[in-house]
């Protein structure tokens, strides 16, 4: 082990974990092991989540997807199956009024948007999301709400019993995987709550996700395009659009925002292939013209976007099922974009002005204001997402900078999963000008009683922790690299950003960031926050979380700061389990 590395190590242990846990070993918290303990399943809520959470290991999903990448119909196949054996066929779900969205950034927030808005007309709604924050339940909401604890609980055992019943004993798969658990699980409580229609998000991908066994949605949307999930999906945005453009089906009309020549040529070779038309969102500012502005309940100006083609979605399901109340069309030239139809400029109805402005979505672009402290949430892991949260992170701070306040204090709290680029997301974030950088796995704490929800059968604790360290390694080097002769020169702004953007009245640091890892996100808010947050109050902090140099001298600078601004991103996971934590109310 190199040198750098066995200090990092060291690092870790003195500001995060106590004495008798490194003697102990961090294989030893149960909670992370790789195959979860076998228990009788009960009828409480927590008990139907540590089930579910056995599902995750389950078939090697991910490995069977790698390896399956190139027929998505096998994959479907299996999943038509699995709903056959739940009681269900491909056919019900045409009763379900679908509103089918896939894409790289956004999807989850034009969702989000799209059925506020159907909502705001008397709709009864279906949402189906991924992945959640705090409690799965999440994934699965009623009328913009998740369901209850009691709901979740009837149909997940009413649905496990039902697939071990029909398990097939020559098949080596009995149980679907997690996601598919749960696709299936929520097309049923759709069905049985008796919903006009259903906003289902897709997963990963389109062409072979789970959710694409739904043959007849009214409408579909694709939302920007990027480079993520590349194990699974491709390494060009080329290859992702021709996954994402999966879910197009014939004579069912589809709606995207303004990509790039690439991806969009394949989403319209997609859409002609299948017969589908395809549509392109003209700007919000086209349909804002001539009347008020629109106002949205998610900040951000790439929620715009996302707020142009939910408003097409909408609009078109209306449509299609016959409703009043679209919208005066507008004039607008051209109809025709990058030899694409336009589709309608309309002026927005009162209707979809609210649902807009009601419209929530935690953790994406989520400002918490606690006392000294200021929480900025965003859930961003792809590059092109965190550009957008950095905009946003750097606006917010420009609109709050009060000169005369006092010393503040930035701090990020970051993680990245899966296949994605740490370092190339660091990069990104640099501009920011972080006083400190904090790294620490997607866990709320190292005990093993933690709430199943946030369970993850996946990884090892090992794993995740070495991780963070390698996450620190990235964010030291792009320090030493970034290092300059002339420390006052000016940061670059990005295009098309104003200059006053920079916060140019605070001077770049002529020292590289302080980084520390933690063992979990409690640890790293309770070294952040020093009991200054009147929300988050946990017990006295463990021993040795202060033992490190940096993590000492923090503290008296965090304890005197008049004002403290914590920028959470990389993971949405990590941010469900600083919202775990900072708003106990959605645990309940």
């Amino acid at each position: 082990m190199s040198q750098a590395r066995c200090h990092l190590r060291a690092a870790l242990f003195l500001a995060a974990v106590s004495p008798r846990g490194a003697t102990t070993g961090v294989t030893a918290w149960r909670g992370l092991s790789a195959w979860p303990a076998p228990q009788e399943p009960g009828m409480e809520y927590q008990d139907a989540v540590r089930t579910l959470n056995t599902l995750q290991t389950n078939a090697g999903y991910l490995e069977q997807v790698k390896r399956q990448r190139g027929d998505p119909q096998t994959q479907l196949e299996a999943m038509k199956l699995y709903l056959a054996r739940s009681g269900l066929q491909v056919e019900d779900l045409d009763q379900l009024n679908i509103i089918h969205v896939t894409g790289t950034k956004g999807k989850g927030s034009t969702c989000a948007f799209t059925e506020r808005i159907l909502r705001s007309y008397g709709l009864k709604t279906g949402f189906f999301s991924s992945p959640h924050l705090v409690q799965v339940r999440e994934r699965i909401r009623i009328n913009g709400q998740p369901v209850s604890p009691e709901l979740f609980t009837k149909h997940f055992w009413r649905l496990y019993h039902r697939l071990e019943e029909t398990k097939d004993s020559s098949s080596c798969v009995s149980m679907p995987a997690y996601f598919r658990f749960l696709t299936l699980m929520a097309f049923h409580i759709f069905l049985q709550e008796k919903v006009d229609l259903a906003v289902v998000e897709v997963g990963i991908g389109g062409a072979y996700d789970c959710t694409n066994i739904i043959r007849k949605p009214v409408v579909c949307g694709v939302s920007s395009l990027g480079i993520d999930h590349t194990s699974l999906l491709g390494d060009t945005v080329e290859e992702i659009a021709w996954q994402k453009g999966g879910i197009f089906k014939c004579g069912v009309p589809a709606f995207t925002v303004l990509q790039p020549d690439g991806p969009l040529a394949v989403l319209q070779d997609r859409a002609q292939h299948i017969s589908c038309p395809l549509y392109l969102c003209p700007p919000l500012e086209a349909l804002e013209e001539g009347g008020p502005p629109l106002t949205l309940g998610l900040e951000g100006e790439h929620q715009r976007s996302n707020a142009a083609l939910a408003l097409q979605l909408a609009r078109c399901w209306l449509q299609q099922k016959g409703h009043q109340g679209l919208g005066e069309l507008k004039v607008f030239r051209p109809n025709v974009l990058r030899q694409m139809p336009l589709a309608p400029v309309f002026q927005p109805t009162s209707h979809m002005r609210h649902g807009l402005r009601d419209t929530e979505w935690l953790g994406r672009t989520q400002v918490l204001q606690r006392g000294p402290l200021t929480w900025y949430l965003d859930g961003a892991h792809t590059a092109s997402s965190v550009q957008a949260c950095v905009r946003w992170f750097r606006q917010a701070l420009h609109r709050s900078h009060r000169p005369s306040r006092g010393p503040e204090v930035r701090i990020l709290l970051f993680n990245a999963t899966g296949d994605r680029d740490p370092a190339a997301l660091l990069k990104l974030l640099q501009p920011c000008q972080f006083d400190y950088a904090v790294f620490c796995p997607n866990l709320t704490d190292v005990s093993s009683a933690g709430s199943a929800d946030q369970q993850n059968f996946m990884v090892t604790l090992d794993q995740v922790l070495l991780r963070c360290l390698a996450h620190q390694q990235h964010w030291s080097r792009l320090a030493e690299e970034q290092a300059s002769p002339d420390p006052w020169s000016p940061a670059s702004p990005e295009p098309g950003e104003p200059t006053s953007l920079l916060l140019a009245s605070r001077p770049p640091c002529t020292h590289s960031t302080s980084s520390l890892v933690f063992s979990c996100i409690s640890h790293a808010l309770q070294w952040i926050s020093q009991g200054r947050d009147p929300v988050f109050q946990p017990p006295s902090p463990p021993q040795g979380l202060l033992a490190h140099p940096v993590a000492g001298s923090g503290a008296g600078v965090l304890r005197e700061a008049a004002a403290i601004h914590v920028l959470v991103t990389g993971s949405l996971h990590l941010v469900g389990g600083v919202l775990k934590l900072l708003e106990p109310a959605l645990s309940q």
